[in-house]
């Protein structure tokens, strides 16, 4: 806290998600939207994983992510957690929800004649998966819960970080590791042949650690 004019003010300029999360939860708003940005990155990446490459056309993934973002400052009264983690978790449940709408009102109003229902459940673990695999490009600190914060703090620079890279890299560390497609299949998405896919990613994942290093 600061003083200013008589005035105690909160310092929302810190990035480190459990302070802001404390703070929000103490009523600091403006921290909750400091809060909600860290994790942007995160979210894109994870909606990216889940939307086929014909509805990213129609659909923009910053889309979904604001529209949880606004439920979730609606919303926010309502969460019953405390840790940074039971945070993300509800997150992601409300990116569901929204992944599950989109993927209802675009999949399902393209294919009229196929009346296929979209598990909302199906949905929920297929991102989850992602979410253990985006994880799992982390080495592994241990299961402490100093640990786990800082596994969880590594995630989101990890998502910052493949944010940032050249769209080519991005995409095929997107579809090798978070869709965990074979190499044939990320050449096929990708118009490339596996040859010349694999040498990419061998790229791609090279510039990925030295981000991290630095």
């Amino acid at each position: 806290m600061r003083a200013t004019e008589g005035i105690y003010m909160t310092d929302c300029s810190s990035t480190n998600p459990q302070l802001l999360l404390s703070q929000a939860l103490a009523g600091e708003r403006d921290c909750f939207g400091e809060l909600l940005s860290v994790y942007r990155n995160y979210l894109k990446l994870l909606v990216v994983a889940q939307l086929e490459r014909c509805l990213q056309q129609r659909v923009s993934p910053s889309d979904v992510v604001q529209e949880t973002f606004l439920e979730a400052n609606r919303d926010f009264d309502q969460f019953r957690g405390q840790s940074i983690g039971e945070f993300c978790a509800w997150l992601r449940m409300i990116l569901v929800n929204n992944l599950h709408r989109v993927v209802e009102q675009h999949v399902l109003t393209a294919k009229r004649t196929v009346r296929r229902e979209v598990s909302l459940e199906v949905l929920a673990s297929s991102l989850e998966q992602s979410t253990a695999r985006l994880d799992a490009i982390l080495s592994d600190p241990g299961s402490s819960p100093s640990m786990n914060y800082q596994r969880q703090e590594q995630e989101l620079d990890l998502a910052n970080q493949i944010a940032a890279l050249p769209p080519d890299y991005r995409e095929v560390i997107v579809l090798r590791h978070i869709e965990a497609l074979p190499f044939d299949e990320v050449a096929r998405r990708m118009q490339r042949k596996t040859g010349a896919t694999r040498m990419l990613w061998v790229r791609a994942i090279r510039c990925l650690r030295e981000k991290m290093n630095e």
